[in-house]
C-alpha cells in the first residue's frame, strides 16, 4: 500500500480466473453470491460480505455485461514519470491478454531468471482484460537476455531507469470498456447517467477483486494479524472455509490427511501461495513457519484487502445514510487528486462548515474513510462512530492494524472519486451490439465500481 490509501491497481485480479460466465448464488457458507457449484465441508455459518455497498446512485441500472471477452476491457496506466535510459533497473513496457497478475510475474522472473521479489509494478492489472502497463526488472549486471516470447504477454519496449517501480507509482489508469448485453439505442440514457458520476463523483469503493476469487482474503488477513497461524493455513488450504471449485477438494482433502507433498503436486503453478506453504509443511516446518514462508507481497496483500474490508463497511453505511457527498463536523478531508488531508473538527462554526459542503459539491475536496494503521489521521465524533461501527461489523480490532503483520503505514482514501476525459458511444461488431464507455480514474479506483453505479 501507499501511504496515501491507494495501490497502482485498480482492478488487481485474483490469479485464479473470472467468475463472470458462471451461474451465481448465495452460497450457505455467509450467503455470499458465489458460483452454485462450489463447495465447503465447513458448517453453514455468515460472513459478512466485504465487497462494496450499496450504489449511490437512486436510479436503476441500465444492465449489460462485462468482461465477455477479453477486448471488451482495455486498462493502460498512466505513468507518473518517464525512465531516464540509465540506472540498474530494466523498464518493460508489457501488454497481457486474458492473464493473471501473478502468471505474468512467473513468466518475467523466469524469463530473466531473478526472483519475483526483483520485479516491480505499479499496480495489479485485471486478469480477463487487455491490459497496458510498465514493469521493472533489476538487473544491474546488464547481462544478455533473449527476446521475450509469450502468446499472451508482450514485450513493447525496454529503457533503463534507477528505481524499481513501486505500488503506486502511476497518476492513474485509462479504461476503454464495452458493456454487452445492452441496447445499443440507450446510448443516450448511458451518456445522461455518466453526466451524473461525473458531477457528483462514484464511491470509491474497493472493487471485489480486492478480496480474491473464495472473497476470503480479508479472512487471510486476520488470520495472519493475530498470528492464527494454523487458521490461516486450513482456510487457504482446508476444505472447511469459504467455498471452492470443485477441481480443488482433491488438494484440500490431502491437506487435510496431512499429505502435504500430494496437495502440493494437486495445486497448478500459479497457486504459488498454496505450493509455497505446503513445501514448507512437507518439510517438516511449523504452521507459523509456514506461513512465513509465503511471499511478503502475499501476505501484505492480505492485509491490505482487511483494511479494504473496512473501508467499505464505512463507506457504505455513509451511502445508506446520504452523507457520501458531504463532510461531517469530525471528519478527515481529502482535497481532490492529492494526498493533501486536514480535519474538519466536532465544533466547526456553520460557517465553516457551510464553504466545506460547498467545496465537496463541487468536487473540490471528498470526506475520507479509515485505511487503518498506526499513522493514519483519526477522525472525531460521529464519522469515527462510523468506523469503530464499521471495526466491529468486521469483527476485527484496530489493534491488528500494526507491524509487524502491516507493512503501511495506515492512510485515509476519499469516500469519492473524480473520473476525466470520458465519453460514450455505441456500435455493433460481429460479437453483437455494445455500449462503450471510456474515461481517466486516479491510481487505486476500480473501474468496475464505476460501471455497477451505470450498469446496477
Amino acid at each position: 500500500m501507499t501511504t496515501d490509501g491507494r495501490d497502482g491497481g485498480e482492478d488487481g485480479d485474483d490469479a485464479r480466473g473470472s467468475t463472470n460466465a458462471a451461474t451465481l448464488a448465495p452460497h450457505p457458507c455467509g450467503g455470499l453470491l458465489l458460483p452454485e457449484n462450489w463447495v465447503s465441508l465447513g458448517a453453514p455459518g455468515i460472513r459478512r460480505d466485504p465487497r462494496p455497498g450499496p450504489r449511490a446512485s437512486s436510479a436503476p441500472g441500465i444492465g449489460g455485461r462485462l468482461k465477455e471477452r477479453p477486448g471488451d476491457f482495455i486498462v493502460e496506466e498512466i505513468p507518473a514519470y518517464d525512465p531516464s535510459g540509465e540506472g540498474e533497473h530494466l523498464y518493460l513496457g508489457v501488454q497481457k491478454t486474458n492473464m493473471p497478475h501473478t502468471e505474468m510475474l512467473a513468466l518475467l522472473s523466469r524469463h530473466f531468471k531473478v526472483d519475483e521479489s526483483a520485479l516491480g509494478f505499479a499496480g495489479m492489472k485485471d486478469r480477463v482484460a487487455v491490459t497496458l502497463q510498465t514493469v521493472s526488472v533489476h538487473l544491474p549486471d546488464r547481462r544478455p537476455v533473449g527476446e521475450f516470447r509469450h502468446e499472451r504477454l508482450a514485450v513493447l519496449w525496454a529503457k533503463r531507469h534507477a528505481n524499481k517501480i513501486r505500488r503506486g507509482h502511476l497518476r492513474g489508469n485509462r479504461f476503454v470498456i464495452r458493456v454487452r448485453g445492452v441496447d445499443p439505442l440507450r446510448v443516450r440514457e448511458a451518456k445522461a447517467r455518466m453526466e451524473s458520476l461525473a458531477r457528483e463523483g462514484i464511491p470509491d469503493y474497493f472493487g471485489e477483486q480486492r478480496f480474491g476469487y473464495r472473497v476470503n482474503n480479508q479472512v487471510l488477513g486476520a488470520h495472519y494479524a493475530r498470528g492464527e497461524w494454523q487458521a490461516l493455513l486450513d482456510e487457504m488450504l482446508g476444505a472447511h472455509g469459504a467455498p471452492f471449485p470443485p477441481h480443488q477438494m482433491e488438494a484440500r482433502e490431502r491437506y487435510a490427511r496431512g499429505d502435504f507433498a500430494g496437495a502440493h503436486d494437486c495445486w497448478g503453478r500459479n497457486d504459488q501461495a498454496e505450493r509455497i506453504a505446503l513445501r514448507a509443511l512437507a518439510k517438516g516446518r511449523d504452521a507459523e513457519r509456514s506461513v512465513r514462508a509465503v511471499p511478503a507481497h502475499t501476505k501484505s496483500f492480505w492485509m491490505s484487502a482487511l483494511q479494504a474490508a473496512v473501508y467499505n463497511e464505512a463507506l457504505g453505511e455513509r451511502v445508506r445514510q446520504g452523507t457520501i457527498h458531504t463532510v461531517l463536523p469530525g471528519d478527515v478531508a481529502i482535497l481532490s487528486g492529492t494526498s493533501s488531508q486536514f480535519a474538519v473538527s466536532p465544533d466547526a462554526p456553520t460557517a465553516e462548515l457551510e464553504e466545506l459542503r460547498a467545496r465537496c459539491s463541487a468536487l473540490d475536496l471528498s470526506a475520507a474513510g479509515p485505511i487503518f494503521g498506526p499513522d493514519m489521521v483519526a477522525a472525531a465524533g460521529e464519522p469515527r462512530a462510523c468506523e469503530l461501527r464499521a471495526l466491529d461489523r468486521c469483527a476485527v480490532e484496530e489493534r491488528l492494524f500494526a507491524p509487524p503483520a502491516l507493512d503501511s503505514v495506515g492512510a485515509r482514501r476519499p469516500y469519492r472519486v473524480v473520473m476525466r476525459d470520458w465519453s460514450v458511444d455505441s456500435g455493433v461488431d460481429e460479437h453483437g451490439g455494445y455500449i462503450r464507455l471510456s474515461f481517466d480514474l486516479p491510481k487505486g479506483a476500480f473501474a468496475t465500481v464505476l460501471c455497477r453505479e451505470l450498469l446496477g
